[in-house]
């Protein structure tokens, strides 16, 4: 994942290595905030139980939505 001073809020997974259970290749995910895990190069997602975890960035490339998809993703139900 590209590193930048904030998270992106949306990443696209382009790699599962050993998370094949968690993570779906080419599944967009939103992003939590996490300074922490950022400086570990670790990115905390929503994965596919609906609970945020962490996982390596080097799984995951940073992705713009439009501004209706954002909206979409960003809703909780």
């Amino acid at each position: 994942m590209k590193r930048s001073t904030a998270e992106p809020p949306f990443v696209v997974c382009v790699r599962n290595d050993r998370y094949k259970a968690s993570l779906v290749v080419r599944r967009i995910y939103r992003v939590i905030s996490d300074a922490d895990a950022r400086r570990r190069g670790l990115v905390r997602v929503i994965d596919e139980s609906g609970e945020d975890y962490l996982f390596p960035a080097k799984l995951f490339v940073a992705i713009e939505l439009p501004k209706a998809a954002s909206k979409m993703f960003s809703t909780t139900s």
